[in-house]
């Protein structure tokens, strides 16, 4: 079995490659090996600086179970609390991405939703909300509950004058929603000047959604993502 650091570590590559780096904003989350206990990155720890050794398992409780951080830290982020909340309330949910990419954050600051409306944003269609006011910072429990409720049983969000939340059946999953929700989110923008984005057809939608959303199409669209984030990694090193 792939252990999970290996592929947290892979997500968070492939996140620093797609722009989803806002400074000290952005966190990615996974289940652990122990009932509620949760992978994430130590505070200041960059998407592209993160090793399979710099992943810290905590409890609900934020307290650190294991891991060695990295730098000499050992500490969770403490936005890090509001993933509690979701995982709390969604069983099927064992990881998360939490980001502030520059074009979702542009429509999540000017209040308006990603509209489905090009075949790469169907794995979203009837399956993304949007919370369209800002609680505040998530470092408290209120945080967590608001952001949790509105999502509901939906994978993915955005959230006004804040970022975006993909919430996956595996961290396949929310890597792969993460990323397209940004590349749409700056289609939308692009599309803007042509008259906007229009809807798919609801039909043709669910039906592209229901082929893409599958476990098979993520998995080797993620590795193929992972190639690309090593070959760029390796080319800096030579």
């Amino acid at each position: 079995m792939t252990d999970p650091r290996q592929v947290l570590t892979q997500c968070a590559l492939i996140l620093a490659d797609e722009k989803h780096e806002s400074g000290l904003a952005g966190q990615i989350t996974a289940r652990g090996p122990i009932p509620n206990t949760y992978w994430t990155l130590p505070l200041g720890l960059s998407f592209d600086e993160a090793t399979p050794a710099s992943w810290l398992l905590i409890d609900d409780q934020m307290r650190l179970i294991e891991g060695e951080g990295a730098h000499g830290i050992r500490e969770p982020n403490p936005a890090t609390r509001f993933h509690l909340w979701v995982y709390r309330s969604r069983p099927d949910v064992n990881a998360i991405v939490h980001t502030h990419p520059p074009a979702a954050s542009a429509l999540a600051a000017a209040e308006c939703p990603l509209v489905v409306g090009h075949m790469d944003a169907t794995p979203l269609f009837e399956d993304m909300v949007f919370l369209p006011e800002w609680p505040g910072l998530p470092t408290a429990d209120k945080e967590g509950e608001i952001i949790a409720t509105a999502l509901g049983p939906h994978h993915a969000m955005l959230l006004a004058h804040h970022g975006l939340l993909t919430a996956g059946r595996s961290i396949q999953e929310a890597a792969f929603l993460a990323v397209f929700m940004e590349r749409m989110a700056q289609l939308q923008i692009n599309a803007s000047t042509l008259g906007g984005v229009q809807p798919i057809d609801p039909v043709e939608a669910r039906r592209a959604r229901d082929f893409l959303r599958t476990d098979r199409i993520m998995n080797i669209t993620f590795d193929a993502w992972t190639r690309r984030a090593n070959r760029l990694r390796q080319g800096h090193k030579g």
